[in-house]
């Protein structure tokens, strides 16, 4: 039963940041990693963004396996034992540890129907599964205007595939953005080529002969090659609430991002945490996140007891437009847009009670510390107050 003072389940990109915040104040000590996937870990992002624009396969490594952790790759963690501190695996190998990271991720939410026939794009598999397709000039639609949804579009749009884009919002982002930069963004892909159908929700995934049949509420339907869906994902809990840790939408943290057993933390899209600066608990999918928490996760493992107060951003492409995010975007409040270009450049920001609670940076760069100060001011803000606060 091999045993390990630092022991990770988990193979992405918080993993691999924790075995690096565990480096830095201990070189020495022995750490394994349990991952699901077969293969070590990578970055995430270019996934859906810098490989569709030509960037080598090669670049998204993280080489963790240069750090001195003992990788158990292909394996699943099926058992949390908290009081005798033992793992098991879906291969019947057991671990035992002095501090353990549970850095488990999500898994993307899925359709009641489709089977086989949709991707659900998430990991590097997926990838080069659309990849392969793209390259043979398939069909696609794309389930889902959000995050993911946005960016497989464009990438299958900018490599000359012909792309119909199903979800049910009237715009783009539209659980992000304001309602008319969302309905731009609709505008905007369709001059693109892409063929969006907002409003409209898939009820049902079928077979045409060879090409795939999706049927929507409205009645209507569309045949394509391939069908991607982007859902969002579903925090993988399972181990952690099987094992009697708090889990609300996320395995729960403390501001030293341990779980409520004190030699187990949290971090990465699985874990919710306080974030200082917005007086609540929040869970981040993101790759800053991922990143940050990680890093930090794996110093407090190995005995550093600073407090964990970051606020992380989050960013996108979409064809030419970019941006980046801090805090909470909910436009179902108030919001004060600044624009230097109608939906081309400017920045949104977003309030509740007088306060900024978020701020969206579109095509506006070097901006995201001064909008974390921004969400750390107390105000009350009036909306002359914002109108040129962070320059574009």
């Amino acid at each position: 039963m091999p045993h390990y003072p630092y022991l990770i389940i988990g193979g992405g990109m918080s993993a691999d940041a924790a075995v690096r915040g565990v480096r830095e104040l201990d070189q020495s000590g022995a750490m394994g990693l349990i991952g699901a996937e077969a293969h070590p870990p990578y970055a995430r992002p270019p996934l859906s963004k810098a490989l569709w624009k030509g960037e080598p396969l090669e670049s998204i490594w993280r080489k963790t396996e240069e750090a001195g952790v003992d990788l158990r790759l292909g394996r699943r963690a099926t058992s949390l034992d908290l009081r005798r501190k033992i793992v098991a695996d879906d291969r019947g190998t057991e671990y035992t540890f002095d501090k353990l990271l549970l850095a488990t991720g999500g898994t993307p939410r899925r359709l009641p129907f489709g089977g086989e026939h949709v991707i659900y794009f998430r990991t590097l598999d997926d990838y080069r599964r659309l990849h392969a397709l793209a390259e043979q000039g398939k069909t696609f639609a794309v389930i889902g205007g959000g995050f993911i949804g946005s960016e497989i579009a464009a990438a299958l749009a900018m490599r000359g595939c012909k792309v119909t884009m199903l979800f049910p919002e009237e715009g783009i982002g539209a659980r992000l953005f304001p309602p008319d930069l969302a309905r731009s963004l609709v505008s905007h892909y369709r001059e693109k080529g892409v063929d969006v159908r907002s409003g409209e929700s898939v009820v049902g995934i079928g077979e045409r002969g060879a090409e795939v049949l999706l049927e929507t509420r409205s009645g209507a339907s569309v045949t394509v090659d391939a069908v991607v869906a982007g859902l969002g994902i579903v925090p993988d809990t399972d181990l952690a609430k099987a094992a009697g840790l708090a889990v609300e939408d996320g395995i729960v943290v403390d501001e030293y991002l341990r779980t409520s057993h004190p030699d187990v933390f949290a971090a990465g899209d699985v874990a919710r945490f306080s974030a200082p600066m917005l007086g609540t608990r929040i869970r981040v999918e993101h790759e800053d996140n991922a990143l940050t928490m990680g890093r930090a996760a794996g110093r407090a493992m190995a005995g550093d007891l600073s407090r964990y107060a970051h606020l992380p951003f989050f960013y996108s492409d979409l064809f030419e437009l970019g941006y980046e995010a801090v805090g909470e975007l909910d436009p179902r409040g108030e919001m004060v847009a600044d624009w230097k270009a109608p939906f081309r450049e400017g920045v949104v920001y977003y309030l509740t009670a007088g306060r900024v609670r978020g701020v969206l940076l579109w095509n506006t760069f070097g901006q995201v510390d001064a909008a974390r100060a921004l969400i750390d001011e107390p105000g009350p803000f009036r909306a002359a107050d914002l109108v040129g606060r962070l320059p574009s």
